[in-house]
């Protein structure tokens, strides 16, 4: 669902502008966010790899609720464990993007979590990436409801390949392993479920 004119930027302030900020570090970022979207500065990625060198981006999150596990892909390019997602095109809705990005990545039909945005962003970051072509990523992270034993078809050409991860699992989220702001996703991800009435094990 591709906007018009100057809709982008509205839709982009008011997606970010919506989110409950987790701790100091999301609040900090989500007014740098609306900040450089008031700003008129570019927002999408009209060139790989990094032009203009902060863009939009999403993470969307497939949650298995009731099993309390999320999957994440293991990244060639980044090396590292993350969320699959992708580049905001040129004038997309953001939601738009996670559509087409689980469609094209993974081979599913995005149902968004009713209960954790609702298709509304549930994470805001602002990250420098790893590698050759270093940039920033502005990235919204929004949450799916999804089943580990549904079948997921994984782009081998971006994924080594995909994991389901516990909630409750004794796991240290490094930053060598995984992205650098997983551990503050994973931590707001389950104080909302304990907020949401979700069972904990």
């Amino acid at each position: 669902m591709p906007l018009l004119d100057d809709q982008p930027r509205s839709v982009v302030a008011d997606l970010v502008a919506g989110v409950l900020p987790y701790d100091r570090q999301e609040a900090s970022d989500q007014a740098e966010i609306l900040r450089w979207v008031a700003s008129g500065a570019p927002l999408f990625r009209v060139r790989p790899p990094a032009t203009p060198p902060r863009h939009l981006a999403v993470y969307f999150a497939l949650l298995d609720e009731g099993g309390r596990q999320v999957m994440l892909v293991d990244h060639i390019k980044a090396g590292c464990w993350l969320l699959p997602g992708g580049h905001v095109d040129d004038g997309e809705d953001p939601r738009a993007t996670v559509v087409r990005e689980a469609e094209e990545e993974l081979g599913i039909a995005a149902r968004f979590h009713e209960g954790l945005g609702g298709g509304l962003p549930f994470f805001l970051t602002v990250t420098q990436t790893r590698g050759a072509h270093s940039h920033t990523d502005v990235t919204v992270w929004f949450v799916l409801t999804a089943d580990r034993d549904e079948a997921i078809r994984p782009d081998l050409g971006e994924f080594r390949g995909v994991s389901w991860f516990g909630l409750d699992e004794p796991i240290e989220w490094n930053t060598s392993t995984f992205d650098p702001q997983m551990h503050r996703f994973i931590a707001k991800l389950r104080t909302a479920l304990v907020a949401t009435g979700a069972s904990t094990h």
